[in-house]
């Protein structure tokens, strides 16, 4: 991938370049101005409120897993907020015209919606049965470090600041490795570990297969993903609880609505209109917010290694990210 100047210092070229005399047409008037920043203003409406979407509702959802999954079987779990959330978004679709997708499509919906929710999505939920949702989020955070490696295994050769976030990123992860919470469940620890490396190849994919175009993209996703997670959750021998808790109930409904519709929608729409590096920065702030809520509202203790690993990582993300095209 090729890198690019600091946005800021573009913008300050831009104002130096604006600032030289030219002999082109006079500046606008003030009235003018005005009506090009009331046009500008709704352009930006579906960014603004899809950065919102992934970087506060996707720090909460790592929470919201944990008491789900206090409850309810993780992978069944899952697939029910999966197909519900996949199959509204479907059908509010076709109700406004939208193709529904083709035969080819649903097939190549099936290996990414696989990657995202069976291997990224259903193994933060298995382990979260038994690790803290701060500890996940750090964990997942790692996703973009993934994505680079897989690029310079394509033999895109990683630039010098995306070298340095690297191996920051890669520090974090060792200091995270030797916190008391990962060494008193291994497995489970082993588990967390897989997840962002199968979300970076989801990501990764998603970009490189026909699939349907826009929103109808992340409801065959979700689709396909959920019937995915229902059938490794039978082959696991999970069974629905005959009186599931409220609060795992509410939390599942948190996470279809929000954490599904919301969240994962706004994410299918940064990966296919915004440059990968702002579509993944979600991954340097959610981190932070995850690890606070965790702490504030699920009383979850937060260890040194927690502590010190996520300004590492997160700091090794800004770097790759911001060195991205």
């Amino acid at each position: 991938m090729m890198t690019s100047s600091s946005p800021c210092l573009a913008a300050v070229t831009g104002d130096l370049e604006a600032a030289e005399p030219t002999a082109g047409p006079p500046p606008a008037p003030p009235a003018a101005a005005a009506v090009a920043v009331a046009v500008a203003l709704p352009s930006r409406l579906p960014l603004l409120l899809s950065l919102a979407a992934v970087y506060v509702v996707w720090s909460s959802t790592y929470l919201a897993m944990r008491i789900a999954v206090a409850g309810l079987p993780p992978m069944l779990m899952g697939g029910v907020r999966f197909v519900i959330a996949g199959g509204i978004l479907l059908g509010w679709l076709a109700f406004r015209g939208a193709p529904l997708p083709t035969r080819r499509e649903w097939l190549y919906a099936l290996p990414v919606g696989g990657l995202f929710f069976v291997g990224g999505n259903g193994l933060v939920a298995i382990a979260e049965q038994s690790l803290g949702s701060g500890l996940a989020a750090v964990v997942c955070a790692t996703m973009p470090l993934w994505l680079a490696l897989f690029a310079a295994a394509a033999g895109d050769r990683p630039g010098r600041r995306e070298g340095i976030g690297l191996g920051l990123g890669f520090v974090g992860v060792v200091v995270l490795s030797s916190g008391g919470e990962v060494r008193a469940d291994l497995m489970a620890a082993v588990i967390l570990f897989l997840s962002p490396v199968s979300w970076a190849a989801g990501s990764l994919l998603a970009r490189r297969l026909p699939l349907p175009k826009g929103l109808m993209a992340a409801a065959a996703e979700m689709l396909a993903g959920g019937a995915l997670m229902s059938a490794v959750g039978f082959a696991r021998g999970e069974r629905w609880p005959a009186a599931p808790p409220v609060d795992a109930l509410l939390a599942l409904g948190y996470l279809i609505v929000f954490g599904s519709l919301v969240a994962f929608s706004a994410y299918s729409w940064l990966l296919r209109n915004t440059r990968p590096a702002l579509a993944t920065s979600y991954a340097y702030v959610n981190p932070a917010l995850a690890v606070l809520l965790g702490a504030a509202a699920g009383a979850e203790p937060v260890g040194w290694s927690t502590l010190i690993a996520t300004p590492l990582i997160a700091g090794a993300i800004a770097l790759i990210l911001l060195a991205k095209k």
